[in-house]
């Protein structure tokens, strides 16, 4: 019999110290309680705190003063070491995967991950990282939505990017190439001799008057040419109703 009343005793013990744990959130900090058994009693609550403190007023400033340094100079967040502990040496959108409902991906990406104050569940490569700001200026990012080796720009249903950055990536890149920042891939077009061939008699030297006899034309195309009487009919006959008599 004592046996049973133990264990409804332990039981009645755990439920108390569940429900005051939920209620206990002082100062920011929340209280997570501890359980100990000792021999003579059916439980033992000890209150102690798992959380770390919220950051201090000196936190929120370097934050804030890192967001405004990187917001004149986006380029210098690449080279710092935030950046490299993050992404290492790999493009921003190499481990982004999107969420989405079944097992076949839309075949669009969303139109934009911020609308107004409320961000989405799971923003694209540029949304999620405030550091991260398209300009033309900031090669190294624009490069790594670039394929090396046809120079086009990467779809965005690859590298994951809202439909709005990815308009913006595509303003930065044709601006960065338009002051000489990025290469221009100009394709290839195979063009035929005969197009710039000085050989033909209308480009060639021009013969001396000398050469030219008495009532001969001074190029030959010029000569009196005689159409074919066959083929003269023909088009006649369809361009009858339209010739004057």
């Amino acid at each position: 019999m004592a046996a049973p009343l133990r264990s409804i005793g332990r039981l009645f013990c755990r439920t108390n110290i569940v429900y005051q744990s939920l209620r206990e959130v002082r100062g920011g900090h929340v209280m997570l309680p501890v359980i100990r058994h000792q021999a003579g009693s059916p439980c033992v609550q000890v209150n102690r705190s798992f959380c770390t403190p919220a950051s201090s007023d000196n936190d929120v400033a370097a934050t804030l003063d890192a967001l405004s340094r990187y917001k004149d100079r986006p380029w210098d967040y690449l080279e710092s070491e935030e950046y490299i502990e993050r992404y290492g040496s790999k493009p921003v959108w190499v481990d982004y995967r999107r969420n989405h409902k079944g097992g076949i991906p839309p075949q669009k990406t969303r139109r934009t991950c911020i609308r107004g104050d409320t961000i989405c569940g799971n923003p694209c490569p540029i949304c999620r990282d405030p550091n991260v700001i398209i300009h033309h200026q900031n090669v190294k990012l624009l490069q790594q939505f670039v394929s090396p080796y046809t120079g086009l720009v990467l779809d965005p249903t690859r590298t994951g990017v809202c439909m709005k950055q990815q308009k913006h990536l595509n303003q930065a890149i044709e601006t960065a190439r338009d002051h000489g920042l990025m290469p221009v891939q100009v394709p290839h077009v195979d063009f035929s001799g005969e197009d710039y061939s000085n050989s033909h008699a209308a480009v060639g030297k021009t013969p001396p008057s000398s050469a030219v006899k008495a009532g001969e034309p001074w190029y030959h195309w010029y000569e009196t040419m005689i159409p074919d009487e066959r083929e003269l009919a023909r088009v006649k006959k369809i361009y009858k109703p339209y010739l004057k008599q």
